[in-house]
């Protein structure tokens, strides 16, 4: 394996080089927080030549980044809030990810706009989805175009006749957060830069009156150490204000946290050609296709309870249930249901009292020397995000720093993905697996496909289906293990892969023979392998209990009373900012 190709795996051997690296380097930015932004950061940085550092307290995507709607959209509904500017960036990040960044992660996904007002609506939906398509909606995929009440039933035959007048299909994309954002952090690594999960920040470094670098803890084994850095970008989305309090500095903005619920559904259960996007009182509701499943989401509410655990109640899945089933000829109850996620969006405050009229634009702050914060924003413009925070952390580190080149730089697995594609019938022979399998092998790890497969012909049995999920392969959980940074069962069940939410017992049946899987190369013995299941059969329970509860309180006391796979990791402190 040679160097270049080997930087970029993310297994027990680079984390434990990474820890002295951390130690002993002296870095030009140190990038807080493993989420989208975070990462893109990271990557930003080091293709500018900079020497870089990321730290995240648990997992890659381990919050806000693998808990989305599952879409890289422009934000069709940000046309109405006159947020036009937005728009057209997130259009562009768009077009980049689907055509050159991430082809092989970011799909083009068919939707259904069903129109139920005669005579005003469709002219005002038209007009707004023709300037979406104008300001780069429709480069590589179709414009919009238009459907009788007959047409949309057909393209939709589940929805109720009574609930349209007709409809409007138009374009948009759907994504792996996850994967996408632990493939950002994975091309970061490549080009130079060190990055290390399970590794929490405790505290700030400081020379005179600027900040010079963190203090971590391993949330493995409890070790500390000190990361020296000109610069440190604090990335970390909802945590935004617990950080900038631990490093004793005013911020110049405060971030709130708003909870949006999915529910997953099999696909059964509702019978379309394409997504389906609904106005609610509030904001949209999506129906999205997600495999052999639909997600839909999302609900839009305040949260101010455990960062790290947002719960679903059954108030919030009734209210998904209530909207989708207006339309829906054949509605939806609990027991169709597979799997439930929440995830917090990290909005900036001030501009609203209502979470979704909150602005979805991005604020980047010098915090104090050497200290830059990020926030706010959405997951499609996470490029251009990390550009501008090391745009500004420019300002702090001594070097010249070139311009950021990052529209430039594929994600690893894009480069050979379309040649690949067209070879799927091949590699199947080769490897001795249906092209249905190469194709959704394709679509999750893109031109490095080989490498998962090889550890598939090294040991043949690895190419068979995990038992109770047979949707992936065992070679892909080792693969996680070995190549994508995990280090937890919940880190492949939920992230990895997403058998979490794709079968009904949420991966509890699968977790043994998974965590006999990556056992020997994590270094687990028996009694790690067992205290590793019982964690997560207990997460997945106290998630479950809490989606009967009929409110955040009572849900958010059953999820925080579930045992961490983190052991060593920390509750934040809180620390009065010093005054300016």
């Amino acid at each position: 394996m040679s160097k270049q190709q080997g930087a970029q795996f993310l297994g027990p051997q680079q984390r434990e080089a990474a820890w002295e690296q951390l130690q002993t380097e002296q870095f030009d930015v140190v990038v807080v927080g493993g989420g989208v932004v975070g990462v893109g950061a990271a990557l930003d940085a080091a293709t500018r030549g900079l020497k870089v550092a990321l730290v995240e307290a648990r997992d890659y995507a381990s919050g806000t980044s693998s808990r989305s709607s599952k879409m890289f959209h422009g934000g069709l509904r940000y046309l109405e809030q006159l947020e036009f500017g937005l728009v057209r960036e997130a259009l562009r990040e768009r077009e980049l990810s689907l055509t050159t960044l991430a082809p092989h992660l970011v799909k083009p996904l068919k939707f259904l706009f069903p129109l139920a007002h005669r005579v005003w609506e469709r002219p005002y939906m038209a007009a707004g989805i023709f300037l979406y398509d104008r300001m780069g909606g429709a480069k590589s995929v179709p414009s919009q175009k238009h459907l009788t009440r007959a047409g949309a039933l057909r393209m939709s035959p589940s929805l109720k006749r009574s609930s349209l007048t007709g409809g409007i299909q138009y374009y948009d994309t759907v994504v792996d957060d996850a994967r996408h954002t632990m493939t950002v952090a994975r091309t970061a690594a490549h080009y130079g830069a060190v990055v290390r999960t399970s590794t929490q920040v405790v505290g700030f470094l400081r020379e005179a009156d600027r900040v010079s670098g963190v203090r971590v803890r391993d949330c493995e084994d409890g070790r500390t150490a000190e990361v020296k850095g000109h610069v440190v970008i604090n990335a970390t989305g909802v945590w935004t204000d617990e950080i900038q309090a631990l490093s004793r500095q005013r911020g110049r903005f405060r971030v709130r946290a708003s909870k949006g619920v999915h529910i997953v559904v099999p696909r059964d259960r509702i019978v379309s050609e394409a997504a389906i996007i609904l106005r609610t009182e509030k904001s949209v509701l999506f129906v999205i296709p997600w495999g052999s499943h639909w997600i839909i989401g999302t609900t839009d509410t305040d949260w101010n309870l455990d960062l790290a655990h947002p719960a679903a109640t059954k108030a919030d899945i009734d209210y998904i249930l209530g909207h989708v089933n207006s339309v829906l000829v054949t509605p939806l109850t609990h027991a169709d249901i597979d799997g439930v996620y929440a995830g917090l969006r990290p909005l900036l405050a001030g501009e609203s009292d209502e979470t979704s009229k909150l602005s979805r634009e991005h604020a980047v702050a010098r915090v104090a020397p050497g200290l830059v914060a990020i926030a706010g924003g959405k997951y499609t413009t996470y490029r251009v995000m990390a550009e501008d925070a090391v745009d500004v952390a420019a300002e702090d580190i001594p070097a010249r720093v070139a311009s950021s080149i990052t529209e430039k730089v594929p994600l690893v697995g894009a480069d050979g993905y379309f040649a690949l594609i067209n070879q799927t019938v091949q590699l199947g022979e080769q490897y001795g697996l249906h092209p249905y399998r190469v194709k959704h092998l394709l679509d999750r790890y893109g031109s490095l496909i080989t490498e998962v497969l090889e550890l598939g012909r090294q040991t043949p049995e690895l190419l068979q289906p995990i038992t109770d999920a047979p949707d992936y392969l065992q070679v892909e959980a080792v693969y996680a293990a070995a190549a994508e940074g995990a280090l937890h069962l919940d880190d492949i069940l939920a992230r990895r892969t997403r058998i979490a939410i794709e079968y009904p017992h949420r991966g509890v049946n699968c977790a043994q023979q998974v965590a006999g899987l990556v056992a020997p190369i994590l270094g687990w013995d028996a009694v790690t392998v067992e205290r590793e299941v019982d964690t997560y059969r207990a997460r997945v329970e106290a998630e479950i209990e809490s989606q009967t509860q009929p409110d955040d309180e009572s849900a958010d006391a059953l999820r925080a009373a579930a045992p961490e796979s983190r052991a060593e990791i920390l509750e934040p402190v809180v620390v009065v900012p010093d005054r300016v």
